[in-house]
């Protein structure tokens, strides 16, 4: 089976199902909208160049080059899509359905568009534009971190081991991991520490700007200065980890540090009061689902495949997935 497809699906069903009331992995939906192409294109415009940012006179050279064209599609795709979304909310407000199918996000946005007490009010555009960031925020980083976990895992056939021993040993007879089991897997909890560590979805965070001028360790930084922040060297420092580029979970088990913001060694989800508003919902999107899956299935290679034949080059872009998908044999667990 394609894992990675598979994961793209979960992912996407999960922010679907909280942003919009829906899932789009029946019928054909997924396919449809090419929620996967869509996802990579944004990256990929999201996190190359363009020399218009730097200089804003020659702005004109991403019409030679096709990158305005480009923008421009894939931005129709989303508003197209999102046009179509927002549709449906509004038929189903105009009905009175909303009170009996629950509301979520979109509706929610709706509701504070419409209220007149709001000092700033929200215009369609804006609605449309959080849901963007929830979209792209909330499903790529679910996808890579359980994609790269469970290719940490195939590589590693111990940890594998000693993770689905925890995770069966916990959960029994049971056909579905609940969230309170997982506050009784530290070894789980611990090798999802260490894929936050080698493969931070987002390796540079989000870009931020100095407010004002300051000197840090003798360097002056200017007033509006870009500032990037390289969560993966971080985590890949030799001077912070023993054995930096090994994946280790077990050097999680007795050690304090978290990835919520108060140790700076490990800081996938950003720290301070820009880190990632989403940290509990990613959390609890990649916890379940890994338990989940080492629970109802053993994992192995295709025949003929080793650990070592797998291609690990990542894709140039904000978020950085494999290039290539993650092909596995899965066979059901029986109890």
């Amino acid at each position: 089976m394609n894992l990675s497809k598979i994961l793209g699906l979960y992912a996407n069903g999960v922010l679907g199902r909280s942003a919009f009331g829906k899932d789009f992995y029946g019928g054909g939906d997924y396919d449809r909208h090419g929620f996967r192409e869509m996802l990579e294109e944004v990256q990929v415009m999201v996190g190359g160049f363009s020399i218009g940012d730097f200089f804003p006179g020659m702005e004109w050279v991403g019409a030679i080059t096709g990158t305005n064209a480009r923008l421009e599609k894939t931005f129709r795709r989303f508003d197209n899509f999102f046009d179509e979304i927002i549709e449906e909310h509004m038929q189903k407000r105009r009905k009175g359905r909303i009170q009996e199918e629950g509301k979520n996000l979109l509706d929610v946005l709706l509701d504070v568009k419409d209220s007149a007490d709001l000092e700033m009010p929200l215009t369609m555009d804006n609605v449309k534009a959080v849901l963007l960031d929830m979209f792209v925020a909330g499903t790529d980083t679910t996808f890579i971190t359980l994609e790269w976990g469970m290719t940490e895992l195939l590589m590693n056939p111990e940890a594998l081991k000693q993770a689905q021993k925890e995770v069966r040993g916990i959960v029994g007879m049971k056909q579905f991991v609940s969230e309170s089991d997982l506050c009784n897997m530290p070894f789980l909890k611990a090798v999802i520490k260490e894929i936050f560590r080698l493969h931070p979805s987002a390796p540079l965070l989000i870009p931020r700007e100095s407010m004002e001028q300051v000197t840090i360790d003798g360097y002056d930084i200017p007033t509006k200065t870009r500032l990037y922040i390289n969560a993966r060297a971080i985590g890949r420092d030799p001077e912070l980890w023993g054995h930096p580029d090994k994946f280790k979970p077990e050097r999680f088990l007795d050690s304090p540090i978290d990835y919520k913001g108060q140790h700076y060694e490990l800081i996938p989800f950003g720290a301070g009061r820009r880190s990632c508003p989403g940290i509990s919902f990613g959390t609890a999107s990649v916890e379940l689902a890994l338990a989940q899956l080492l629970h109802s299935f053993d994992w192995e290679l295709p025949p003929g495949i080793l650990a070592k034949d797998l291609d690990l080059t990542e894709v140039f872009a904000v978020n950085m997935h494999r290039i290539q998908q993650l092909v596995v044999v899965a066979k059901p667990y029986i109890v």
